[in-house]
Order: structure tokens, then C-alpha cells, then sequence
């Protein structure tokens, strides 16, 4: 009776310690979600899942395989870095991705206007409500793609 107790009391305490592992966003959403900026003003931002979907980058909102138009430049830029040699940063090509000024998505706002105004660059169905010139007056106010260059500048 007391192993059983005692198992049950160690099971206990391995659900209790990992449950803010599991939690816990994936390092590359919870890079981006900083160097977005999404994580200003919650912090708890670490555990709130809608601070940023994953299909911000995927075609599932479980994440993983495929990748929507956003996902696949930045697999591209991810893929074309580490072919010129060099150590691929994840904040430096998310940042390399947003500053070509692409709409992966083709809903006619570029990526980095879609980040700023918290809608998804890879699904055309979720756009800003601004008209463009509007919204690029604002973000360009705001500091543009600059403020999407990765700490360091790296």
C-alpha cells in the first residue's frame, strides 16, 4: 500500500514539474514571437498560445509539415544561408525574410506589414483591415523593417 502511494505521489510530481515544459512554445515561435514584439504587455506570454499560431508558418494550427507561402520563404532563406556556409540564426533570416519585402501569401500586404499588424503573411484569407498606403505610412512611422532586425543586428 505504501509503494503504491508513494508511486502515485512521484507520478504526481513528474506531471506537476513538466507541465511547463509542455506548455512551453517551440524555440522558433518563442524567437519570433520576440523579435515581433507580440511578447510586450503579457507576460505570460510564454504559455498563451494565441500570442502566435502555428500557422503563422504552417498549414496546420498543430504545426509540423507542410508549410504555408510564409514557412516555405523562410525554410528558402534558411536553406540559401546554408548553402553560402555560413551559421544559420533563425532571428537573422526571419529578419532577412521580412526586409525583402515579399507577400509570400499574394493578398497584396507584404510580409512585415502583416507582422506588424498582427495578421498571418501566409494565408491570404487573413489580411490588415487598413488599406495598404495607410498601413505602410503607420509601420513605416513606426520604424518599418528595422524594428524586425534581430537584436545585435544578427
Amino acid at each position: 500500500m505504501k509503494g503504491a502511494r508513494l508511486a502515485g505521489v512521484l507520478i504526481a510530481a513528474a506531471l506537476a514539474l513538466s507541465v511547463p515544459a509542455a506548455l512551453a512554445l517551440p524555440q522558433y515561435r518563442t524567437a519570433a514571437i520576440r523579435q515581433f514584439h507580440y511578447d510586450e504587455g503579457n507576460p505570460l506570454w510564454e504559455y498563451d498560445r494565441g500570442v502566435m499560431a502555428c500557422t503563422f508558418c504552417h498549414v496546420r494550427a498543430s504545426g509540423g509539415a507542410p508549410w504555408n507561402p510564409f514557412g516555405e520563404e523562410i525554410r528558402a532563406a534558411f536553406r540559401a544561408d546554408a548553402q553560402a556556409g555560413g551559421r544559420v540564426k533563425f532571428p537573422a533570416v526571419l529578419g532577412k525574410v521580412l526586409a525583402a519585402g515579399k507577400d509570400a501569401d499574394g493578398d497584396g500586404y507584404a510580409d512585415a506589414l502583416e507582422v506588424w499588424a498582427k495578421t498571418l503573411p501566409g494565408d491570404p484569407q487573413s489580411h490588415p483591415d487598413q488599406p495598404v498606403a495607410e498601413l505602410e505610412e503607420a509601420f513605416g512611422a513606426a520604424g518599418g523593417e528595422a524594428l524586425y532586425v534581430p537584436r545585435g543586428g544578427k
